[in-house]
C-alpha cells in the first residue's frame, strides 16, 4: 500500500488540470521546525482546490489488510460543515470513516463524548493527514464560533500528530489568521488564476487531447487569449468552455 510521504509537495504534482502550484514542490515537513507542519491552500471559487483534494483522496484511499484485519486510512478528506459547529464536525468525521452507530442517538451525544470517540477511532486508522475542504464555511459563524472551530482543528492535529491541509476561498484567510497558533502552523499557498503563459498552453493542449475529437486542434495564440478573457482564468470555467466547444465541433461536423 502507498502512504503519503512526509513531503506534502505532491499536492501540485497530483492535481489533474492544475499544474501551476510550483511553490508547493519541495515543501517538506521534515525540514521544518514543526514535524506536523501544515498547509492552507486558498484561491478563487472554481480554481481547482477541490480537484486537488479529491485526487489525493483517491490516491491514498483506505485499504484493508486481510491478514491483520485492519483498514488503514493514511489520508482523511472532509468537507467543513456549513457553519463552524464542533458537534456537527465530529459527526461528519464519524460518518466519513464509517463508524458504527451507537445506542445513543446523534442528538443525545454531547461534544465531549463525540471528541473522545473520534480521537480513539482516528488513532486506529494509521492517519497521516487530514484535509478540510470548503474551510471558508467557518465564516458563516460568529467570531466565537470560528475560534472554537479552529481550536478543534488545531487540537486534532496535535492530538493525532498529523498534518493538516485546509482548502478554501481567500476570504477565509483572515479568519484563520485569527488563531495565531494555527496560523503559524499553516503555510499559506495561493492558487492564482491561469495566465497567458506556456503552462496554460500545455494545460489546454492536454485537455483537448483528452476530448473525443478526430481532428487535431489548431488553436492559435489568439485563441488562448480569448479563452482566458471568457473564463477569467478560472479552472472550472475553462474546462466547461473546452467541453462545450468540443461538443459543438462534433455536432456541427467542424472537427
Amino acid at each position: 500500500m502507498t502512504t503519503p510521504p512526509h513531503s506534502i509537495g505532491y499536492l501540485d504534482r497530483l492535481s489533474a488540470g492544475r499544474t501551476g502550484v510550483g511553490p508547493l514542490a519541495g515543501y517538506d515537513r521534515s525540514a521544518t521546525a514543526n514535524p506536523y507542519a501544515s498547509l492552507l491552500v486558498h484561491g478563487a471559487s472554481g480554481i481547482g482546490k477541490t480537484m486537488i483534494a479529491r485526487n489525493l483522496s483517491r490516491k491514498y484511499a483506505p485499504e484493508y489488510d486481510p491478514a491483520s484485519g485492519i483498514t488503514s486510512t493514511p489520508l482523511l478528506l472532509l468537507q467543513a460543515p456549513p457553519a463552524p459547529d464542533e458537534r456537527r464536525f465530529y459527526l461528519h468525521i464519524l460518518a466519513a470513516v464509517g463508524a458504527p452507530a451507537t445506542a445513543l442517538s446523534a442528538r443525545a451525544q454531547n461534544v465531549a463524548s463525540l471528541e473522545v470517540r473520534v480521537i480513539a477511532l482516528l488513532r486506529d486508522l494509521g492517519l497521516r493527514m487530514i484535509m478540510i475542504d470548503e474551510v471558508h464555511n467557518l465564516l458563516a459563524g460568529t467570531h466565537r464560533e470560528q475560534r472554537r472551530f479552529l481550536n478543534v482543528l488545531r487540537y486534532l492535529s496535535n492530538e493525532l500528530e498529523v498534518s493538516l491541509v485546509c482548502l478554501g476561498v481567500s476570504e477565509a484567510v483572515d479568519a484563520i489568521r485569527g488563531d495565531i497558533q494555527l496560523a503559524r502552523r499553516l503555510d499559506e499557498h495561493h492558487l492564482p488564476n491561469w495566465r497567458d503563459d506556456a503552462e496554460f498552453s500545455d494545460m489546454i493542449q492536454t485537455l483537448i487531447a483528452a476530448m473525443p475529437l478526430e481532428k487535431k486542434s489548431n488553436l492559435k495564440v489568439k485563441s488562448f487569449k480569448q479563452i482566458l478573457a471568457l473564463t477569467g482564468g478560472v479552472t472550472s470555467r475553462i474546462f466547461a468552455l473546452i467541453k462545450d466547444l468540443s461538443i459543438y465541433a462534433i455536432v456541427t461536423g467542424d472537427e
